[in-house]
């Protein structure tokens, strides 16, 4: 592995992943976790023996998006990474520098783990992989987080939760990040209209995402953040930001007329992403969650052999409960994976090409309305491992969203039929 020491520069187009820890999870034996995946994990995942034996959480993660994810995805849109050794000095050093840029619920939640000696390098790929220097212009990247792009038909849905089959689970938890104040105003972005497979829809997702890109929605220039939040939830877009950015792209949509750059802008992200396709295999990796976690959450306690406390409240036994082990993990195996494509994030960035490269090595779109040819690439990053314990967390959030969004969705009934509500 290479090294890299605390007082190494940057280098241009590329990022280094570094562990966190939570404050409260102190490491023992010297600084050696106790365990990377748990034995239930390991029985989930044991077809993966790269995966199953990894010494440490870089190697987890790396050996997930090569042996799991990459035969889902195609490994034309993933960087899996490259593994470099680290010394103390620059984590500590790391941690410093971050601590200053983030909130501080998240500065007392969980800190670099310093105990680490090795990180994933990867590309950038908010520039091209020639970085800015290489005189091949300026780059546009925009980074999207998708979420759940269908909606579930499982049998175990239950009858009181049954608006999730009309509702996607996106619009549904806007209401609750609503009330409980995590955002400013509700979203006018569905992710089911962003994977939709029509034109004018796509169209439609990209301009709800720039109107209020909370945590959906960055762009940056040259790799430096042009529009949206650094980590945080940001809401509508105000006239100032619209402005700014429109000056921003000043260098690269050519129109004369201000307040048109941006439009032609979401114009060449959305035809990008419509024409590209790849959001179709990202939808059929999300569909891997067949049973929805109503299902899922019965067959996580087959695993980890354990009685159910949903049906415990039912007072009635799911059928899941008689699947054989091995179904068991693989449904929840499944969903796991699901659980990460329905959490990663799209970066696409874009470059003006070349009028004498005559043999240009990427994918391009034109953008008709300015008569540019752009290059692009799109990569799928944050493709994280989900822990199996985090399934009672999923069932527990699944349940608060689909109550609230019920009770709401009655509440307004009865305020628009107050005869009816009183019958």
């Amino acid at each position: 592995m290479h090294p890299i020491g605390s007082t190494e520069a940057k280098e241009v187009g590329k990022v280094i992943r570094i562990q966190k820890a939570p404050k409260a999870d102190k490491t023992v034996n010297g600084g050696v976790a106790a365990s990377v995946l748990t034995n239930y994990e390991q029985l989930l995942w044991r077809e993966y023996r790269e995966l199953v034996s990894s010494p440490n959480k870089e190697v987890v993660e790396q050996r997930y998006v090569k042996d799991v994810i990459i035969p889902l995805l195609g490994p034309k849109h993933i960087d899996a990474g490259v593994r470099v050794s680290v010394s103390k000095e620059f984590l500590e050093s790391v941690d410093k520098k971050v601590t200053k840029q983030r909130p501080t619920w998240r500065v007392n939640a969980a800190n670099v783990d310093t105990t680490h000696d090795s990180a994933l390098l990867l590309n950038d790929h908010s520039l091209f992989s020639l970085g800015i220097s290489s005189g091949g212009g300026d780059c546009l990247s925009v980074e999207i987080k998708p979420k759940c792009g269908f909606l579930p038909t499982s049998r175990f849905i239950s009858e009181e939760n049954n608006l999730k089959r009309s509702v996607s689970r996106f619009k549904m938890h806007q209401l609750l990040k609503l009330e409980q104040n995590e955002i400013s105003e509700v979203s006018e972005y569905d992710p089911l209209d962003l994977f939709s497979g029509s034109k004018d829809r796509v169209s439609e997702a990209i301009k709800a995402l720039y109107s209020i890109p909370q945590n959906n929605f960055r762009v940056f220039l040259n790799g430096s953040l042009v529009l949206g939040g650094s980590g945080e939830s940001t809401g509508r877009t105000s006239p100032e930001t619209a402005h700014a950015f429109e000056d921003a792209l000043k260098g690269f949509i050519q129109s004369s007329d201000d307040g048109l750059r941006t439009k032609c802008f979401l114009q060449l992200v959305s035809d990008t992403v419509y024409d590209s396709g790849v959001l179709d295999k990202l939808l059929q990796v999300q569909k891997l969650d067949r049973l929805d976690i109503e299902g899922a959450i019965h067959c996580y306690y087959n695993i980890i052999n354990q009685p159910c406390p949903i049906c415990k409240e039912a007072e009635e036994d799911s059928s899941l409960h008689g699947l054989p082990y091995d179904e068991s993990l693989k449904v929840v195996k499944d969903y796991l994976i699901a659980a990460t494509a329905k959490d990663c994030s799209l970066m696409i960035s874009f470059r003006l090409r070349n009028a004498w490269d005559s043999a240009p090595s990427c994918d391009a779109v034109c953008l008709k309305s300015t008569n540019q040819t752009f290059d692009y690439k799109v990569h799928f990053i944050d493709l994280s491992l989900k822990p199996l314990k985090r399934m009672e967390a999923y069932y527990k959030l699944d349940n608060k969203i689909i109550s609230f969004y019920t009770r709401k969705q009655k509440g307004e009934e009865q305020v628009s039929n107050p005869k009816h509500s009183e019958s």
